[in-house]
């Protein structure tokens, strides 16, 4: 299987509005939820500027600089590359609508701005542009640039909206799969390559993709309420602390209406053994990230674990995930590639199916 500053307040223009005292860079970046050092840059590469500069060249921001800089923070989170949320933005922020002069709906003036930045795009200058490229994504869903540039931001607001409404969107399997995965690799990658830069993003990217994952997850139901034979257990290896593809197949299992048991990181061998023998499930999901965790002796016990009556004794079957399982494989024991076929392979176990009738 595979793998904060305010979000910009929409109503804090219109405060700004009412007020002709031009703002500092400090007191902007705390009302829109960005560093100074992101107002500087977007002054210096898109001519976002302040319309007023003291004589020791301080930036004062005036209310119409405000409403621009709201357009391009709504834009950018919106997955809008800078370059064009900038042209888009500045378009738009003399409008009657940004100014305050009419009571025009917020959606309506987001509409508006969505649409400048599409009118005025550039491909040539978008995919040559680093600055439209946060981190190095590739081809991607568009909402993996916006989730990136949230992340990046450190904009949490923004990185839950968005991850909800992917979630919302595609379901489960494939927000993880086409939106969240990607992500987390950029940010993995970009993390890897510049030393310790970056960790933050990462931390606070996996902490969201954990708590929509945990949202999404209905409450189990009681023991007996499910047709199927036994709930599927998935658990971390010993030693394993990655927990998240197991978090998104749990949450894709209960989508499903399945019953699961999540044990989480690292359980140990025998409290896992312990719970097999008690619970009696379906299907056992071992995850391992890295080789030096997974253990093919311990995914044999599993899998050799029975239980009932003599006659009529089970046993579950055994799925592995993660790339800590690569190599030679293990008799009997299935590695999905992609969390659509651990859902499939899992879910069809769960409601009794064979492989032939799974597929």
């Amino acid at each position: 299987m595979s793998e904060p500053p305010a979000a910009p307040d929409p109503g804090a223009g219109r405060a700004s509005h009412g007020a002709d005292v031009p703002l500092t860079t400090g007191a902007l970046a705390r009302r829109l939820g960005v560093s100074p050092t992101t107002l500087r840059s977007w002054d210096r590469r898109y001519g976002i500027g302040p319309a007023v500069r003291t004589d020791g060249r301080h930036r004062r921001w005036t209310p119409r600089d405000v409403a621009v800089l709201e357009a391009m923070c709504r834009l950018t989170s919106s997955g809008v590359p800078p370059a064009e949320a900038a042209r888009a933005a500045r378009e738009t922020a003399g409008s009657p609508a940004a100014t305050g002069v009419t009571e025009e709906p917020q959606e309506s003036r987001e509409s508006q701005e969505l649409r400048s930045a599409r009118e005025t795009r550039e491909p040539e200058a978008r995919d040559s542009s680093t600055a439209a490229r946060t981190l190095p994504l590739g081809d991607v869903r568009h909402e993996c640039r916006g989730l990136a540039r949230a992340a990046v931001r450190l904009d949490a607001p923004a990185v839950e909206r968005q991850l909800a409404a992917a979630v919302e969107q595609y379901g489960i399997a494939v927000a993880w799969q086409e939106v969240m995965v990607p992500t987390l690799h950029a940010v993995g990658r970009k993390w890897a390559s510049s030393g310790d830069r970056y960790v933050e993003v990462e931390h606070l990217l996996s902490w969201h993709v954990s708590t929509i994952l945990r949202r999404c997850t209905p409450p189990p139901g009681r023991q007996g309420d499910s047709p199927v034979a036994g709930p599927v257990v998935l658990a971390c290896v010993p030693g394993e602390q990655h927990t998240l593809p197991i978090e998104a197949l749990n949450a894709a299992l209960c989508e499903l209406g399945l019953p699961t048991r999540m044990f989480g990181a690292a359980v140990p061998a025998e409290a896992l053994a312990a719970a097999v023998q008690r619970l009696g499930p379906s299907a056992v999901v071992l995850w391992a990230q890295a080789r030096s965790t997974a253990s093919l002796p311990l995914a044999r016990h599993i899998a050799g674990t029975r239980w009932g009556v003599k006659g009529a004794r089970r046993q579950p079957l055994v799925v592995l995930g993660g790339p800590g399982w690569s190599g030679p494989s293990a008799r009997g024991l299935l590695r999905p590639a992609t969390l659509k076929d651990a859902l499939d392979i899992v879910s069809g176990t769960a409601r009794g199916e064979t492989p032939a009738e799974r597929g």
